[in-house]
């Protein structure tokens, strides 16, 4: 497998250190509030990259990390903790927030077919590991205190930008716009690793230490639960584009500083989802949710097939006619499967399976290129190939794309009285289903009158759409 390495910045043969297991770590989400569209886009891209690995036969161990403290509003080291302010804004606990947006992003993830980590490790259980990493750093020169808090020295790397090319003036903290410079640093690019009682009174989350009472920084957390689990040597890191820095360039500092050697070989970063006006965010426009896009009558894994159509580290640009367009060819696709699942018949095409099976495998190969293995997919279903042939394959794909396809094309088989309706008013039904979840009766109605004259009733039943002959 090929995949692009920010690190290297170029494509990689990837090769895991130890042979046939993976170890793979990913930034969770700072639970303070739902997750957008635009977080979910990288979990869902992640999840294709474990479940690709689990394909091609390796043994995977996953670990996310679930920020619950310590994550600030700006990533140069102020403001508010986001956890305190998600408080604040509830009049709850930082506990009860924490447990009940960490429910709420799982249970996003199921939705979007997103499988849960091996590990899933809250920062606020892990304060042990941090005082024992942070201390070591101390004893070795990496770390100081002033004026309270615990910073780590980038002047003692020998190279601390490590993901680009840039000047350094370019991306030191403090220079940056909206980012208030911390007087306390030696360097602008030095970061804090805990923060004492002396910074935030307010902050509720706070715990003995060293160095006072106080709490962790939002970098070392990462660091600390991936050594813990996965050992001093990870394959790969994964995350979304805009944490390579400060997050990410911060995390390799302060590991291989505290453990002596190279950490981790492979970083995968997934690229934003815009909206037309620019980056998604929790603050700017609607905030689009996965509850939101179900509000709306869509099936959330149009959403997830809608990521799927475009590669990881291109920009995605959400708007509702391009989810719609999603939407409808879903459905088509589901259709044409539900002829397959209704002719599973004979005996499995060797040759064509292998041929068919090794193109969607190439295209993931190729740096995770999802939008060739949809490509593959429809290969599938046009196909010189029998029933039984067709549903194999895709049963095997919907491994790593995870869309429910022969499932759904099986519900879609059920709720119809007739065996032997023809593809072409099945998409009419789907496009008809489509139009009435989007409140467009006119074009339902104009959808169902089309239908009744190929011949065919439709009902609408607590089960669920039915269609039968006249």
């Amino acid at each position: 497998m090929q995949i692009y390495n920010t690190l290297t910045r170029k494509k990689d043969e990837f090769k895991p250190r130890f042979d046939g297991k993976v170890s793979m770590y990913t930034c969770g989400p700072t639970v303070y509030h739902y997750a957008h569209i635009g977080n979910l886009r990288s979990y869902i891209m992640e999840d294709v990259l474990e479940k690709f690995f689990r394909f091609s036969g390796y043994d995977v161990k996953r670990v996310m990390n679930i920020t619950d403290v310590g994550h600030l509003t700006s990533d140069g080291d102020t403001g508010d903790d986001k956890m305190l302010k998600g408080a604040k804004r509830e009049k709850k606990t930082v506990m009860e927030i924490a447990q009940f947006y960490t429910d709420a992003f799982f249970a996003d993830c199921k939705k979007l077919n997103i499988k849960t980590p091996d590990v899933v490790e809250p920062a606020t259980g892990c304060i042990d590991e941090f005082i024992k990493v942070i201390s070591s750093l101390m004893e070795k020169g990496f770390a100081y205190e002033a004026g309270g808090n615990i910073y780590f020295d980038t002047s003692k790397l020998k190279q601390y930008y490590v993901f680009n090319d840039f000047k350094e003036e370019d991306l030191a903290v403090g220079v940056r716009e909206g980012v208030e410079e911390d007087t306390n640093k030696r360097n602008k690019a030095d970061f804090v690793l805990w923060f004492t009682k002396s910074k935030f009174d307010d902050q509720e989350l706070k715990w003995d230490s060293p160095w006072g009472i106080g709490y962790p920084g939002w970098h070392i957390e990462c660091s600390c639960i991936s050594m813990k689990h996965l050992g001093e040597y990870l394959d790969i890191h994964c995350g979304g584009i805009d944490n390579a820095f400060p997050h990410h360039t911060n995390e390799i500092a302060q590991s291989e500083a505290y453990i002596g050697h190279d950490w981790c070989n492979y970083w995968f970063h997934v690229h934003h989802l815009n909206t037309n006006s620019g980056k998604m965010s929790k603050s700017s426009g609607e905030f689009l949710t996965v509850s939101l896009l179900e509000s709306k009558g869509y099936d959330p894994l149009v959403y997830r097939f809608f990521c799927l159509n475009s590669h990881y580290r291109k920009s995605l640009v959400f708007s509702y006619e391009n989810l719609d367009n999603s939407a409808v060819a879903f459905n088509k696709i589901i259709a044409k499967i539900a002829t397959f699942v209704k002719d599973d018949k004979g005996e499995i095409d060797k040759a064509k399976y292998d041929e068919l099976y090794n193109s969607f495998k190439d295209a993931l190969d190729n740096d995770l290129n999802t939008s060739l293995a949809i490509t593959a997919l429809y290969d599938v279903l046009k196909a010189d190939a029998n029933g039984k042939t067709k549903v194999a394959l895709i049963n095997e794909f919907d491994k790593v794309l995870s869309l429910d396809l022969v499932n759904k094309a099986e519900k879609l088989c059920e709720n119809n009285e007739e065996d032997d309706i023809p593809a072409d008013v099945m998409e009419l039904v789907e496009k008809r289903k489509q139009a009435r979840a989007e409140k467009n009766f006119a074009l339902a109605d104009s959808l169902r009158d089309e239908i009744a004259g190929m011949g065919y009733v439709i009902e609408e039943t607590r089960q669920g759409t039915k269609i039968r002959k006249k």
